[in-house]
C-alpha cells in the first residue's frame, strides 16, 4: 500500500491544481464576460481624424465609413480588405458625389487582420496621415486597435465600432460562439504582442 504521506502529497496537489484551475476559468469568464460589455460600447457622436480605415468582413463597416468620410470633407478613406473584384462605384450609393468617391483607396491585399494593419500603415504613410478612425465591428475593434497599434505607432487611433445584426441577439448561440472565438483571437493577439514588443 502507498505510504500514507505520498495520498497526502497527492491529495494536496490536487487540491492545488483544482483551485489553480478554478481560478484561471474564473478569470477567462470575467474576461469575456467584459469583451461581451466592451463589444457593445457606441460610437462617439462627433468624431475627427485625417483618415479613416474600414476593416472589411462584416454588415455595416463599409456603409459607416462612407458616411463619415461624406461628413469629414479633408478626410482620406481607405476600405481594406476589398475582393479583387471590387470597384468603388460599386460599393457607393448613387447619391454619393464624386468629390467623395474621389477619396476613396480601396485595399485588395489584406486577409486577415495583421494583413489590414499592414496595408493600412502603406497607405497612411503615402497620404501622410496622423490621426485615423478606425471602423469596424465592436467585438473586432480591440484585436484591430492592437494590430494597428503595432504597425502605426506615431499615428492617434480612435475606434469607431459598429453594430452587426448578431449583436442585436446577445445570447443566441451562434452569437456567443462568435464572441468566444474573437476573444480568443484577442488574447492571442495580445499575448504575440507581449512576445514581441519589438515588432
Amino acid at each position: 500500500m502507498p505510504a500514507p504521506h505520498l495520498n497526502q502529497r497527492f491529495r494536496s496537489l490536487l487540491q492545488k491544481t483544482l483551485r489553480a484551475s478554478l481560478l484561471v476559468a474564473g478569470c477567462w469568464l470575467a474576461g469575456f464576460a467584459w469583451f461581451i460589455h466592451d463589444a457593445q460600447q457606441p460610437p462617439p457622436r462627433t468624431i475627427h481624424a485625417d483618415g479613416i480605415v474600414a476593416l472589411t468582413g462584416g454588415t455595416g463597416r463599409v456603409e459607416t465609413s462612407i458616411r463619415l468620410l461624406a461628413n469629414n470633407p479633408n478626410t482620406q478613406l481607405l476600405i481594406s480588405g476589398v475582393d479583387l473584384q471590387t470597384s468603388v462605384r460599386a460599393l457607393l450609393p448613387p447619391s454619393i458625389s464624386p468629390d467623395v468617391a474621389a477619396r476613396i483607396t480601396l485595399g485588395y491585399q489584406a486577409r486577415s487582420t495583421i494583413g489590414n494593419a499592414n496595408e493600412t500603415a502603406a497607405w497612411v504613410a503615402d497620404h501622410h496621415i496622423n490621426s485615423l478612425i478606425i471602423v469596424t465591428a465592436g467585438y473586432h475593434m480591440r484585436r484591430a486597435m492592437l494590430e494597428l497599434s503595432r504597425t502605426l505607432p506615431g499615428v492617434a487611433l480612435n475606434p469607431y465600432p459598429v453594430t452587426p445584426p448578431a449583436m442585436e441577439h446577445l445570447w443566441r448561440p451562434s452569437t456567443i460562439r462568435l464572441m468566444g472565438v474573437e476573444y480568443i483571437k484577442w488574447l492571442g493577439a495580445l499575448a504575440g504582442m507581449k512576445r514581441n514588443p519589438s515588432h
